[in-house]
């Protein structure tokens, strides 16, 4: 028996408390065990009947949603390679507003079958090669399966059709309504050239109350808050717009004043009202009617803005108010004076109205195109609002990429299962060991119409073998997965009217592609030492309070 001689330990390359974890079982498969974990996390929110996760951050706000990149930003992942996949979804998220979580779910099913091969002892580059060969495959195929072009984009029916499959995958049995307002608000604000739109022009203001179905569009902007002074309304009206606030401005020194007689206590103040009438003055006679300012409003001023019928708003976000000037088409003073005429703006009609029970005020255009609209929602709790509004920022993105690359493909898991079988075709046709990899790749295509299957509530494997079957020797069939199962669990998409915008799909598969790649090549991860030291103590209970 052969006696274990002890290893000499290496020389100390690091400083204390650094983690090194290198080789295929240490790096490579823990790194694809915590992505697999985090896809697992969002997998169940995939599609109509995805659930919902309730998330409190670290500030303690809660989250309701199945809004897969509301999610992964507010769960704060710390793993390395997770965060690839976090920024992989995120990078979808910003440049086409739809996919995120198709991103993240296919990242997690490619690496569970990378990680098979890995244990049958096919090497990461191998893997990785196979990988690449299907992805340029699939990028092909892709392009094939196009089943309808959205030739007008200023057609109210064809934007409905190309957004309704984004809403219905977060508010299911709420498309039709929400598709219909945000075809409403982008046709509002469209430019006669659709490449200059700007998904900045839709805006979207909560109101609590009533339901989703007295949710409206409005022309222009709306602020939940009131005009400061007694002018609650005006028309036709020149617009002055100050960064700055509408008041005396005050030394950073305090002065104390002798007051020898009531007359000097009358005429202390005197130059001050003087100076501020003839300021309120100069911009009415400038024809200002509407002024608005992202800072307070002085009572002394207040006083003479009602006097001479000029109506005041206080917009305290600076975004806001950005927006406001786009729409206005006025500049932001810096000082309190009159503005030139370049610098001034114009609206149609400025009016305070109430909206369930809330004062708000609308800077509205009579245009048929404006150059902002907004989509006053309503609903019963706050958290359903904002998932309302994320899903209509995600249909509102998807009208941009759509802009684009106006192409459909079928949605429902139709266009997944194609690929799935003619990538299959393609593995038994390529010779040599990176057939495994080939195959492997198109069969994590099935996770989609799985996923889709187990949300709803449906027999996952039945349905997937009725795909197969549809999809075998059939270069043309668009059959999805039926989430109501009024039939067999299978639909006919193209007859339903279920799409997804190709460069959305496309973008997605890449992404998820590349991250893979990306981390099957890593072999080795060194993690130093976290920074900083134990939290300091809190307050003593005991104690009084200074």
């Amino acid at each position: 028996m052969a006696l274990r001689v002890p290893k000499a330990s290496g020389p100390q390359l690091f400083r204390e408390g650094y983690r090194v974890m290198q080789g295929v079982e240490d790096a490579v498969i823990r790194n694809c065990n915590a992505i697999r974990e985090l896809s697992e996390i969002t997998r169940t929110s995939l599609g109509p009947n995805g659930r919902n996760k309730i998330v409190i951050n670290h500030l303690n706000k809660t989250f309701l949603t199945n809004d897969a990149a509301t999610i992964i930003r507010e769960l704060e992942v710390v793993h390395p390679a997770a965060k690839l996949a976090v920024m992989a979804s995120q990078q979808q998220e910003n440049e086409l507003g739809d996919g995120t979580n198709l991103v993240i779910v296919f990242i997690g099913e490619l690496l569970a079958r990378a990680e098979n091969l890995l244990r049958l002892g096919l090497h990461p580059s191998e893997i990785s090669k196979g990988y690449e060969i299907a992805w340029k495959n699939t990028s092909e195929i892709i392009e094939k399966l196009v089943v309808q072009k959205v030739d007008k984009v200023e057609s109210n029916d064809d934007l409905e059709t190309a957004i309704r499959s984004c809403i219905a995958s977060k508010q299911y049995g709420r498309e039709d309504l929400l598709a219909k307002l945000v075809a409403e608000a982008v046709l509002t604000v469209m430019p006669k050239d659709p490449a200059k739109f700007n998904v900045d022009n839709v805006r979207v203001v909560k109101i609590m109350g009533n339901n989703l179905s007295s949710s409206q569009v409005v022309k222009g902007m709306v602020f939940p808050r009131e005009p400061e002074g007694t002018v609650k309304k005006a028309s036709k009206s020149k617009v002055a717009v100050f960064s700055c606030p509408i008041d005396i401005s005050q030394t950073e020194t305090k002065g104390t004043v002798l007051l020898h007689n009531a007359k000097e206590m009358l005429d202390f103040s005197k130059g001050e009202e003087e100076l501020m009438e003839s300021h309120i003055k100069e911009i009415h006679d400038a024809g200002v009617r509407v002024v608005v300012t992202g800072a307070n409003v002085g009572e002394l001023a207040l006083h003479y803005l009602n006097r001479y019928d000029i109506l005041v708003i206080r917009i305290p976000s600076k975004f806001e108010l950005r927006r406001l000037c786009r729409v206005v088409g006025a500049t932001p003073l810096a000082r309190l004076g009159v503005p030139m005429p370049e610098e001034m703006g114009s609206i149609d009609v400025v009016e305070t109205r109430e909206i369930g029970g809330d004062r708000v005020t609308i800077f509205r255009q009579t245009d048929d195109v404006t150059r902002t609209a907004t989509i006053v929602l309503r609903g019963a709790t706050q958290n359903f609002l904002e998932d309302v509004e994320r899903s209509i920022d995600d249909a509102v993105n998807v009208v941009k990429a759509l802009i684009k690359d106006n192409r459909l493909v079928p949605g429902a898991g139709a266009t997944e299962m194609q690929l799935c079988s003619r990538l299959l075709a393609l593995g038994e046709r390529t010779p040599g060991i990176y057939q495994h990899a080939i195959k492997q790749y198109a069969e994590a295509f099935e996770v989609v119409p799985k996923t889709l299957s187990e949300n709803a509530g449906l027999e996952a494997t039945d349905i997937v073998s009725k795909l197969y079957a549809a999809h075998q020797n059939n270069e043309t069939s668009t059959i999805g997965v039926d989430v109501d199962c009024e039939n067999d669990g299978t639909i006919d998409v193209r007859e339903a009217g279920i799409f997804d915008v190709l460069s959305v799909k496309a973008s997605a598969l890449k992404l998820a592609t590349e991250t893979v790649l990306t981390v099957l090549r890593v072999d080795q991860v060194v993690m130093a030492k976290p920074a900083g030291g134990p939290k300091p103590p809190g307050p003593n209970p005991n104690w009084d309070e200074d």
